[in-house]
C-alpha cells in the first residue's frame, strides 16, 4: 500500500515492526522451508504456526534470500504509482538479501537500497525513523543519508534460550555455543555491524533479564527515537518478565512500549523463549 509521502518505504520480512506500520510498508518475503514444504515468510505461514513447527523438533527449518525478481516487482509498481523508494534490508553479512535488492534497482534511480547493519527489530527501529523522516517530507537523497547515519546507532541485544540454534545455523562458532551451552545458562548476545557479538551469561532469566538491563544502561538509550521489544516463540511470558525487570529504564519516557513478535526467518537462527531488545544509543561526540 503507498505511503501519503511520495516516498515508498520498503522492507524484507526480517524486519520486525508493530503491525500499526505495516499498511504503510512493501514487504518483500524471505522463504522458509520445512524439508520439501517451502513458505514465503509471513505470507503463507503464520509466525505462531512457524514456532509450532520448530519446537516440535521435527525438521529443522531452512531459510533461503528474497530474490532479485521479487524487489523488481515492488519496483515496478512503484514506478507505475509515480513515487520514489527507500529499501532498508537484513544485513548483507546476514543474507543475500541487500545484495538482490540492489541488482533490481539498477534499472531504477528512483530506488535507493540501504543495509541496515541489523536485522529484526533493530532494522524495525530504523525503519519507523525512516517512516516519520519521510511523512515529514524529507526528500530521498536526504532520507537515504539520514538512514545511513542513524544506523551506525543502532543497539540490537538479546537474550536466548540457547545458543544451539545460532550454532546450528553456522551462524556463531561451536566454541562460542559452548560457552552459553550450560544447563539453564542464558546467553546475551548483541548484533553489531552484521555480527553477532557474545557478550556474557547469566544462570536463570532473572538474572539474564539483569544482565541485559546493565548492559543497555552502559551503551546510553536515545529517547527522543523509537524503541522497540521483541519475543521469539509463541508466547510472550519471557518479554514481560523483561519489561517488569526493566520497568526503571523506560517508565520517564514511555508511557507504553512497542513490541513485535520474531519473524520465522530470524526465529530459525535464535530459537524459542528469547527476549530482544532495540534501541538508538545515544551520539557521542
Amino acid at each position: 500500500m503507498a505511503s501519503s509521502s511520495n516516498i515508498q518505504v520498503i522492507i524484507d520480512s526480517t524486519t520486525d515492526m508493530p503491525a500499526r506500520f505495516q499498511d504503510r510498508l512493501e514487504t518483500v518475503p524471505l522463504t522458509v522451508s520445512f524439508g520439501d514444504q517451502e513458505y514465503l515468510d509471513g505470507i503463507n505461514l503464520s509466525r505462531d504456526e512457524f514456532y509450532e513447527k520448530l519446537e516440535s523438533g521435527a525438521i529443522m527449518p531452512k531459510t533461503s534470500q528474497a530474490t532479485p525478481m521479487a524487489f523488481e516487482q515492488v519496483y515496478s509498481e512503484i514506478r507505475k504509482r509515480g513515487q520514489q523508494g527507500i529499501v532498508i534490508t537484513v544485513a548483507s553479512q546476514f543474507s543475500g538479501t541487500y545484495q538482490s535488492a540492489c541488482i533490481a534497482a539498477e534499472a531504477y534511480p528512483e530506488i535507493r537500497v540501504i543495509d541496515s547493519g541489523s536485522v529484526s527489530i533493530g532494522a524495525g527501529i530504523l525503519v519507523e525513523h525512516a517512516l516519520a523522516c519521510a511523512e515529514a517530507g524529507m526528500g530521498l537523497d536526504e532520507l537515504a543519508a539520514e538512514i545511513e547515519e542513524k544506523r551506525e546507532r543502532i543497539c540490537l541485544m538479546a537474550v536466548l534460550d540457547t545458543l544451539e540454534y545460532l550454532k546450528r545455523g553456522g551462524r556463531i562458532s561451536k566454541t562460542t555455543a559452548f560457552a552459553g551451552g550450560v544447563l539453564n545458562v542464558k546467553p546475551v548476545v548483541r548484533v553489531k555491524e552484521g555480527e553477532i557479538l557474545f557478550l556474557g551469561k547469566a544462570r536463570g532469566s532473572k538474572k539474564a533479564n539483569n544482565f541485559l538491563i546493565k548492559q543497555t544502561e552502559e551503551s546510553g538509550i536515545d529517547y527522543a527515537l523509537p524503541i522497540l521489544l521483541g519475543y521469539t516463540g509463541t508466547s510472550d511470558e519471557q518479554l514481560q518478565n523483561y519489561i517488569e525487570d526493566s520497568r526503571a529504564l523506560w517508565e520517564d519516557y514511555r508511557d507504553e512500549l512497542d513490541c513485535a513478535q520474531i519473524c520465522s526467518v530470524v526465529g530459525t537462527h535464535v530459537g524459542p523463549g528469547g527476549v530482544v531488545a532495540a534501541f538508538f544509543m545515544v551520539q557521542t561526540v
